[in-house]
């Protein structure tokens, strides 16, 4: 064996070697680490584990397990990897046609972290902008959230802002500071003043835009609402079509429960379009039901009068003062209308409320022998008729 042979042969031989001790230092750690994660998951269970200072635990031994475990973990990819990296370029140094690409190889592999940890170094003072960002924002938000919770329990008071405007107004303000801080951080972001950068900011501005305007004007809808005041939550009220209980407001919708114990989502911007009626924001006596009978004009009226007020006074959450009172609305041909209306304090239950005093005015009528029916008259005619006699029988048809 010549002089050139023997030396790859020498080299094919420290390579294996320098194999064989990578594979058995990896073969060691795959052994030794799952008995190190057994011994911390063994620690977990003794009732002296964790960090104490004294009678004070500072760190529980649930969470100094799992940091060691993770500590353990780290620790072998580090072990892997730095294996790795004297295995590789040894290995290629021992050949001459693969020498030159020894060190490059290194290189390589280091240049991306390099590379980083460089960037990291420059970007360091747009860091350090941030982070004053982010604790300045943080403080101003706790003091919005701090004032504007004082004024919702009226320990803060100014003239002319009603408590209920507290909670809205607040995250209104919150938002305007979110959005604040946004901007202002934009230009310490990375990469914030590259084109493609700009170009993704503007993609994503514009699908915002397009795809929000239905419910930017939903939310604007909601700002109105809540600063005209017209419901707060609780309040039973008509809100076109439905009527019910405000459960719950938002920017964007308005749920109402209905008497029958439906909710009904209505978007902000149709509650502002449409007429609301309040039944919860009465003045002293409390809301106004009315019922409608006709009777005829041989029933004297201070006699209907009298049944439809004994009816309402026997109607439960009916109020007695002030009392209920009858309108007579229209005289009619053959009848009189007469119009029924009586006080209530919950005007929730209206429905009830009619269903009962419809009810007892049935019944009073009854009791006084009165038919709640309006009578009509037939006139019979002493004179020809005015309807064409039938035609003859031979007659073609029409």
């Amino acid at each position: 064996m010549d002089e050139g042979s023997a030396a790859i042969v020498s080299e094919i031989w420290r390579v294996g070697a320098a194999t064989l001790v990578l594979v058995l230092f990896l073969w060691a750690l795959a052994r030794l680490y799952p008995r190190l994660y057994g011994a911390i998951e063994a620690l977990q269970q003794r009732p002296t584990g964790g960090l104490r200072v004294q009678r004070l635990e500072l760190l529980s031994a649930a969470r100094l397990a799992a940091l060691l475990v993770r500590l353990a973990r780290v620790s072998r990819v580090a072990l892997t990897v730095l294996a790795l990296y004297l295995y590789v370029p040894l290995s290629l140094s021992l050949f001459p046609s693969t020498a030159p690409y020894a060190d490059p190889v290194v290189e390589w592999a280091v240049a991306p972290f390099v590379t980083a940890w460089k960037g990291f170094v420059a970007y360091l003072p747009s860091l350090f902008w941030l982070v004053a960002i982010a604790i300045l924002a943080r403080w101003a938000l706790r003091l919005v959230r701090l004032v504007f919770r004082a004024i919702g329990d009226g320990t803060i008071q100014f003239a002319g802002f009603y408590p209920e405007w507290a909670e809205p107004t607040g995250k209104l303000v919150q938002a305007l500071l979110l959005a604040f801080a946004a901007v202002v951080a934009f230009p310490y972001l990375p990469g914030s003043s590259s084109q493609a950068f700009k170009g993704v900011s503007i993609f994503l501005g514009v699908l915002v835009s397009l795809g929000s305007s239905s419910a930017v004007a939903h939310v604007v809808a909601g700002v109105v609402l809540t600063y005209t005041r017209a419901f707060r939550v609780g309040d039973f009220i008509r809100l076109g079509a439905h009527t019910g209980t405000v459960v719950e407001r938002t920017l964007l919708v308005t749920r109402l429960r209905t008497p029958k114990r439906v909710e009904v989502t209505i978007p902000n911007a149709a509650v502002l379009a449409a007429d609301v009626q309040n039944y919860s924001r009465h003045a002293g006596p409390g809301v106004v039901l009315h019922t409608e009978v006709t009777i005829g004009y041989d029933t004297p009226w201070r006699t209907v009068h009298e049944l439809l007020l004994g009816a309402a006074g026997r109607t439960p959450d009916v109020a007695v003062n002030p009392p209920p009172f009858v309108l007579q609305t229209a005289l009619q041909d053959c009848s009189v209308r007469y119009e029924l209306n009586v006080y209530t304090q919950v005007p929730e239950r209206g429905a009830g409320i009619l269903s009962r005093l419809h009810a007892e005015i049935q019944d009073t009528f009854a009791r006084a022998g009165l038919e709640i029916l309006s009578p009509a008259y037939h006139a019979h005619r002493d004179g020809p008729s005015t309807v064409p006699p039938p035609p003859p029988d031979d007659a073609p048809p029409s």
